[in-house]
Formats: structure tokens, C-alpha cells, sequence
């Protein structure tokens, strides 16, 4: 373990030495470690080389992982050390419960400013009393259609997966008599991994089912809204969704979408840009939506995003604090979302006409966002990976056909309550 930390500290210094922004000679120099996905890596560079800039101090942008679960299993390797190898992480949504006590809590330097936030990223991003993310972009599910194809058949958007289950069929077979055969009513992501318990775990909200596990640690998955919820889903298996769709993530749902050959799909909004693209066989027929409410329940989007968090480690916190208040400024984020359509956590910008004009589809995700799900990450701590594992282990065997939704939930409670110990996580 020494050694593999010792490796990964000197390639961190080797990305220090390459991408650092010089300043004053008395300056402090912050490390920030960002994401390297499309332009994410070249905005987070210019972010903080203007914040370098204004303050005279000197910052070096690290790139980490594309792969999440490496990189979360580089960032607990530097920080189990207790070393100041860097000072601003950028993390996951799910990850507070889990790195929460090597961060600092950032109230103390945020003015009230979480405040203009949506309420429910602030509260994923609190834990122990502790704010110890400031939210940067926000990513919930949504369901894509084929404008043209609704307006064929003279249908509205769904508001309830009755009526998309519905209008899928009626589209996809008589698409299929028309000579397309490969089209299908609906596609997703239902291969066993985090991807799948966001889409399992939106049905299963949707329905009033609960989010597995609630905010004071007692498992509630086993309940008949819950079980409904899934064997309605496993009902598609075959009819309106393929039965590859058991080891679909995001581009391969993506992918039959953008080649013309679904009414629907469910993803997350980085989909939009590419589906418009010139070479996209659906550019400009495809409308967005929240995802449909289950019978008498509500629309429910999984929660993503991307947050910014301090070291406790940290030999300048204040600074490296502060450098996450610029970042996730309003002037930043509405920056970031014209540039390259990161959605902001700012609740304001959602209005902004500059931003709106970049991104029409933007001020219909308001509502969406509003209305998230999140993952019962921070309640579970360090013990998510293995709810979430469980869960999506749970809901893909109901969906391949392998056992009843009651039994698969009746049994993932059991086996929940064993990992938490009576709800002690």
C-alpha cells in the first residue's frame, strides 16, 4: 500500500510540475484535482487560472481518473495518508457519506451563498452537520423522445409509465410495419452497475417506493409500491425494450437512440449536445422531459453531479475554501453552462437569458432538478458501494426473470439490515 501511494503521489507531482500557473514569488500554490471528460479538464483550467490571476496566488490543475471507482480509490488512498497532496477535490454525489471526514466544512466560509443552490444538492452535500461540498454542475435523468414520431401518431409526452409503455408499443410495432425493423419503444440502462440503480432507483421513487434506505438509516426497500415499481420494469424486458438492454449503459442507450432506431430513452443531459450534432440521425427531433410518474406517484430523477470539497490536510485551507467559492460562483457556472452545457446548481441561472439561449432545453430541467432522488449515499457512509451493489444486483435478477419483485425486495431488506446493524451505518 506504501508503495502504490508513494506512485501515485509522484505522478501527482508530475502533473504539478506540467500545469501549474505561476504567480507572485511570496505566493501560496493550491492544488486542485478535476475531472478530464470532454472539456472539463481545459474549463477547470481556465476557472482557476483567472481565480490565480485575480489573487496573485499560484495553482496547479491536476487530472484524475475518467474511471469514477478509480478515481475514488485514488482519492482514499492520498487522503487516507493525511498528506497535502491536494487541497481542492473534485467529487462525486455520492461520495460525501464516504470521504466526508478528510473534507473541511465550508459554512464557515461560504457567506450563506449554499443557499442559491437546489436545496436537495445542499443537503446530499452536508454530512455530520458538516458542509463539505459546495455544488459545481447538477446531472438528474430524463426521458428523451422523438418529437417527429409522436406527432406522427398524434400522441402526447407520457406523463405516467402506463402511458409510455403504451405509446412505445403503438409507435414501435407500427414503426416495424413500415419496414423499420429494429426500432423499439424504449431504451436504457440496466446493466449491474451505479448506472442501473439510478434508473431502478427512480422507478422505484416514483412510485412512492422510497429511496431504499431514508435519512435516518432504516431500510425501507421492502414495500409493495417498491416491488411494483420493478416488476412493472421487468415487464418491458422483450415487449418495448430489448433484452440487451441487461447490459446497456449510457452510450450504448445513446447509441440506438442517435441512430433512429427508439421512441424513447431515458439518460442524462450530456446526451442533448450529441444528439444534435450534424451527424445525429435525430438532430433537431428529439424533446426532453422529466421522466413519467408511477400511477399515483411523482416524477423522479436520480441525483448526479459534481461538487468541490477542501482537504482537511490542507496546509491553506482558507485559500483552497475560497477558491472553491469562485468556482462555484454564479459568473462561473453560467460560464461553464454556455461553454460547454454543464448544468448549473445555481437555482438563478435556470432564467438567465444569455444561458437560456445557449441552452433552450436548460429552463425545462429546472423543475427536474427540483424534484431529484438522491442515492442513499450520505446516510450509508463508507457502506454505499455495497447498498448500491445489492440493490443493483437485487433489481437485475427481477428484471432478467430470475425471481419475483416481492421476494427480491423482502430479501434485500434482510440483507440490508444485517450490513447496517439495525440501522447504525
Amino acid at each position: 500500500m506504501k508503495k502504490r501511494y508513494l506512485a501515485t503521489a509522484a505522478g501527482v507531482a508530475a502533473a504539478c510540475l506540467a500545469i501549474g500557473f505561476a504567480g507572485s514569488a511570496n505566493a501560496a500554490t493550491l492544488k486542485i484535482s478535476c475531472g478530464s471528460v470532454g472539456q472539463e479538464l481545459n474549463l477547470c483550467k481556465e476557472n482557476v487560472n483567472a481565480w490565480a490571476k485575480k489573487t496573485g496566488n499560484q495553482v496547479v490543475v491536476i487530472s484524475s481518473p475518467n474511471d469514477a471507482s478509480e478515481r475514488l480509490a485514488q482519492y482514499q488512498q492520498i487522503l487516507s495518508s493525511g498528506g497535502d497532496t491536494i487541497d481542492v477535490f473534485q467529487i462525486d454525489v455520492v461520495w460525501p457519506g464516504t470521504l466526508g471526514d478528510h473534507f473541511i466544512d465550508l459554512k464557515p466560509f461560504s457567506n450563506g451563498v449554499e443557499k442559491d443552490h437546489f436545496p436537495n444538492v445542499v443537503a446530499n452535500n452536508t454530512y455530520k452537520g458538516k458542509l463539505v461540498g459546495m455544488p459545481w454542475y447538477i446531472d438528474a435523468g430524463l426521458l428523451y423522445y422523438r418529437k417527429d414520431l409522436l406527432s406522427k401518431y398524434q400522441l402526447n409526452v407520457p406523463n405516467s409509465w402506463d402511458e409510455l409503455t403504451a405509446a412505445a408499443k403503438k409507435i414501435q410495432d407500427a414503426e416495424r410495419t413500415a419496414g423499420n425493423g429494429k426500432m423499439w419503444g424504449y431504451v436504457w440502462q440496466g446493466r449491474a452497475y451505479e448506472g442501473f440503480t439510478c434508473n431502478a432507483l427512480e422507478w422505484v421513487a416514483s412510485y412512492n417506493g422510497g429511496a431504499i434506505i431514508d435519512a435516518k438509516g432504516a431500510v425501507t426497500i421492502n414495500n409493495p409500491a417498491a416491488a411494483k415499481a420493478l416488476q412493472n420494469a421487468a415487464g418491458w424486458i422483450g415487449t418495448i425494450t430489448p433484452a440487451g438492454v441487461l447490459n446497456y449503459q449510457e452510450e450504448d442507450a445513446r447509441g440506438i437512440f442517435q441512430s433512429g432506431n427508439a421512441v424513447f430513452m431515458r439518460n442524462w443531459p450530456y446526451a442533448w449536445s450529441l444528439l444534435q450534432k450534424d451527424d445525429s440521425t435525430v438532430k433537431n427531433k428529439v424533446g426532453v422531459a422529466p421522466l413519467p410518474k408511477g400511477g399515483d406517484g411523482r416524477s423522479a430523477a436520480a441525483l448526479g453531479g459534481w461538487q468541490l470539497a477542501v482537504s482537511k490536510y490542507s496546509k491553506n485551507q482558507k485559500l483552497a475554501a475560497d477558491l472553491v467559492m469562485y468556482l462555484t460562483s454564479p459568473a462561473v457556472e453560467k460560464q461553464r453552462a454556455i461553454d460547454a452545457s454543464f448544468n448549473p446548481t445555481i437555482m438563478s441561472l435556470y432564467k438567465d437569458p444569455d444561458l437560456l439561449k445557449a441552452n433552450p432545453f436548460m429552463g425545462d430541467l429546472y423543475s427536474t432538478f427540483q424534484n431529484t432522488v438522491a442515492r442513499p449515499s450520505t446516510v450509508t457512509g463508507e457502506r454505499y458501494n455495497q447498498v448500491s451493489n445489492a440493490f443493483w444486483n437485487m433489481a437485475h435478477e427481477i428484471l432478467s426473470g430470475k425471481q419475483k419483485a416481492s421476494d427480491g425486495v423482502a430479501k434485500l431488506q434482510s440483507d440490508l439490515n444485517r450490513l447496517s446493524r439495525g440501522g447504525h451505518w
